[in-house]
Formats: C-alpha cells, structure tokens, sequence
C-alpha cells in the first residue's frame, strides 16, 4: 500500500516522464562514477577536491605544509623582481615558521625559519643563470637604443 505522500511523489514523477522532462539528462545510460569501488568514508571530500580542483596540499598539517613551501621556495622566488620582494617574502614565511614554533600543534616535524640571505643569494644565482649574457658586439647597440630627445616642431 502506498500513502497519500507517496502516491503524490509518483504521480509528479509519471506526469514529469510524459512531458519529457527526464529525456537527454547529462548521463542518462552512463554508469554511476565509482559504483565498483569499496566505500570510502572520504568520497564526498576527494570528489569535491576534484571537481573544484583544490590542491591536497591544504590537507597536510601545518607543519608539513610549511616544510613543502620551504621546498619550493627557490622556485617561488625566482618570479619576483627586486631584492626587497624577495626578502620581504621570507620574512612573511619565516614569520610563518616562527608562530608555529611558538604554539606546535600536529606531528612533531621539524621546521626551521629560512635564512633570509642564503636565499637572495640564490635568487640572484638564479637571475644571473636566467639572464643572457650581453656580448660586447651587442653592447653598442644596447647604448643607441635610447630614445632620442624629440625637437619641438616649431622653430624661433
């Protein structure tokens, strides 16, 4: 037997089916996306990640994530263009490092603030690395590019 409710669920439905609403739905005749898998508890979490595209990185704890951005802080540096960013950027990283120093939570991992001019003189490695080398056949050329000083088209 079916009650009042339910009877009035299946009647929208049956009247939904004969206007064609239900007809070329996204995935009509697909397999539902990992119904062979075992259950995962997690699922709603990791299908969210993906479809949002987050970075698994913001799972970690925060010590772990500290230690990856201190990893990749060469190549995090070697975008920025002036010494005072660069400084200015460890600074806010070792700022970072230093309050979680001050209050641990998570594993215990150690992490250690960086060294501000250890890392200037790697990004200025790094510049010159990137930087061609101006040969002396190109240095006249280089000094006539400047522009020239415009006369005023009236004369006195």
């Amino acid at each position: 037997m079916t009650t009042g409710w339910d009877a009035a669920v299946e009647a929208q439905i049956r009247s939904a089916q004969e206007r064609g609403e239900f007809d070329n739905l996204p995935g009509a005749g697909k397999p539902i996306p990992g119904r062979d898998m075992p259950y995962d508890e997690g699922w709603w979490i990791r299908s969210f990640m993906e479809r949002e595209q987050i970075p698994s990185d913001l799972l970690l704890p925060t010590p772990l994530q500290l230690r990856r951005r201190i990893e990749q802080l060469p190549a995090e540096l070697r975008d920025l263009p002036t010494e005072d960013a660069v400084r200015s950027y460890v600074a806010a990283l070792n700022t970072e490092v230093v309050a979680w120093l001050r209050t641990p939570t998570g594993p215990r991992v150690v992490v250690r603030p960086v060294n501000v001019d250890d890392a200037v003189r790697r990004w200025r490695a790094d510049r010159e690395r990137a930087a061609p080398a101006v040969t002396a056949a190109e240095a006249p050329r280089a000094a006539s590019a400047r522009p020239r000083r415009r006369w005023r088209w009236w004369r006195r």
